[in-house]
């Protein structure tokens, strides 16, 4: 039987979907870097906000890794294939940034507005997040 193929690879290095991706994985980052300023932690108890700040620290890294591995396997198919292992971690970073985009619309928060930044382009790249979500899920039959 043959292996199944990751045709999110094409997506990203022929479609151009590295770029959603790598944007929503910054604004990911820069969502972790202020989490303390976010509204939602700052109800949280303090022993709870401690944990998720030291979860954040250990996953900032990680994006980094992540995002110098798409940037460095761009011109080989099978160099960024290897990164069907971090499709759950790549919908993390693409769901957050169209959380935080939803947020900002629909509460106008100032921690929401700031961290998104261009609404006009964050409402443009909705969509882009949607298309991304669904393509790095698919796999050969």
């Amino acid at each position: 039987m043959s292996e199944k193929v990751w045709l999110g690879a094409i997506y990203l290095k022929d479609e151009g979907g590295y770029e959603i991706i790598i944007k929503s994985l910054k604004h990911y980052k820069n969502r972790l870097k202020t989490m303390g300023n976010s509204p939602e932690l700052k109800n949280a108890a303090a022993m709870f906000a401690s944990v998720l700040n030291q979860q954040a620290m250990k996953t900032i890294p990680v994006i980094d890794e992540t995002i110098k591995k798409i940037q460095d396997n761009l011109s080989d198919i099978q160099s960024i294939s290897k990164l069907s292992e971090d499709i759950s971690f790549l919908e993390k970073a693409l769901s957050c940034y169209e959380a935080d985009i939803n947020k900002a619309e629909d509460t106008g928060h100032e921690y929401f507005v700031n961290l998104v930044g261009n609404m006009i382009e964050a409402r443009n790249d909705r969509k882009s997040i949607k298309v991304a979500l669904r393509k790095i899920k698919q796999f050969s039959e």
